[in-house]
């Protein structure tokens, strides 16, 4: 017997003004910034604003914005241009998505403001492709009405690329089940070292895209040197890239102890189940790994750059970026005391409570529609 569909009711908007129209702008399929928009979307419908979500297709088959209460369109010129001329606002997530809505706006009779959030721009290297990357984010710092970065180095970059108003906005990253903070029964965790080969020996994970900036050839420095620890660790790394031949090929001519798994949808699973967490990047703003990692209890091992430290405080082992012997070490002393490793479990739960959750984001995001909403009005 068939029943008929639930539809959850509109709150009716304030001074019975229409409902806000908004459209979310995906560069690219991150796994960062794509479960920001999904969470982000799902908030606003809540809250009776439209949403739409101009992305690449195979983000929505992974995190399925409509089933979010957002209608999609592809990221396409042409979609996204029509979807910003019935908008009163633009929310752009990452540079190059702010560079495509900004020239989207151009073609657009009224003047919609344009909202970038910069997740995780960091310092380009120096030549050709630096010099581009801080032509783009001047141009995008400048064409929107309000920066908003994930940290406050970013807050800081943004302005010194021009940004007209810049602001910290932290984003959560989105719960998992169970709840955080919850253990991963016993039973599960062992079976899922079994699956990955590391029972009777510890277990060292990593979780990321396979590009330079992750600082992966530095990680497997690191691990050449735990081939002389008793039991061997096993680094695996969840993720997937261009680097992946140039690792693969590493990894199999050292004999070091790693395994590459490729993108993985249940590396919280994962996560949940290892001794350590290492992230070893060249840069990071609010990093993903080291939220879920806090958040679940892992003891987590990371380089001090960006925004690591802002995020973790004393709840994570930091050490320098590029510094092989320090990242080996810092994960070695950890495998050899487990006492150390409960209490920064410990001290990574109450750093995690202490961070703005998805409604906080929400809420924070929707204020500054709101305003510039009001600045707009004749």
């Amino acid at each position: 017997m068939s029943s008929s569909p639930v539809h959850t009711p509109v709150p009716a908007q304030p001074y019975g003004r229409p409902p806000l129209r908004t459209v979310q702008v995906l560069g690219g399929a991150g796994a960062g910034s794509s479960a920001h928009v999904r969470s982000l979307a799902t908030g606003l419908a809540a809250r009776g604003v439209r949403v739409t979500v101009c992305a690449p297709v195979a983000a929505e088959g992974e995190y399925d914005f409509t089933g979010a209460g957002a209608h999609f369109t592809p990221d396409a010129v042409s979609a996204l241009r029509a979807a910003c001329v019935g908008a009163d606002l633009v929310h752009a997530h990452g540079v190059r998505a702010g560079m495509r809505a900004a020239l989207a706006l151009r073609g657009t009779a009224r003047r919609v403001p344009l909202v970038v959030s910069w997740h995780g721009i960091g310092p380009e290297p120096d030549g050709p492709l630096g010099r581009l990357s801080r032509l783009l984010e001047r141009r995008v710092a400048r064409a929107a009405a309000v920066v908003l970065g994930a940290s406050s180095d970013q807050v800081d970059l943004a302005r010194r690329r021009g940004a007209r108003d810049a602001r910290l906005a932290a984003v959560a990253a989105p719960a998992a089940a169970p709840a955080p903070g919850a253990p991963e029964p016993p039973e599960a965790a062992d079976k899922t070292r079994a699956e990955l080969g590391a029972v009777g020996r510890p277990l060292v994970i990593a979780v990321g895209s396979l590009v330079a900036r992750r600082g992966y050839s530095v990680l497997l420095d690191a691990a050449r040197s735990w081939r002389d620890l008793d039991p061997l660790p096993l680094l695996v790394i969840a993720g997937e890239g261009p680097l992946r031949p140039e690792l693969a090929r590493r990894i199999e001519a050292e004999g070091l102890p790693v395994r590459l798994l490729g993108r993985r949808p249940d590396a919280d699973r994962l996560l949940a189940a290892a001794d350590v967490a290492v992230l070893p990047s060249r840069w990071e703003g609010r990093s993903l790994l080291a939220q879920e990692a806090l958040r679940a209890g892992v003891a987590l091992v990371a380089t001090e750059v960006g925004g690591v430290p802002e995020l973790v405080g004393d709840a994570a082992v930091l050490v320098p970026y590029g510094d092989a012997g320090a990242l080996a070490g810092a994960v070695a002393g950890l495998l050899g005391d487990p006492g150390r490793r409960a209490e920064l479990g410990a001290a990574g739960r109450a750093q995690a409570a202490t961070w703005p959750s998805e409604d906080d984001t929400v809420a924070q995001v929707l204020s500054v529609y709101d305003e510039l909403m009001e600045r707009s009005r004749p």
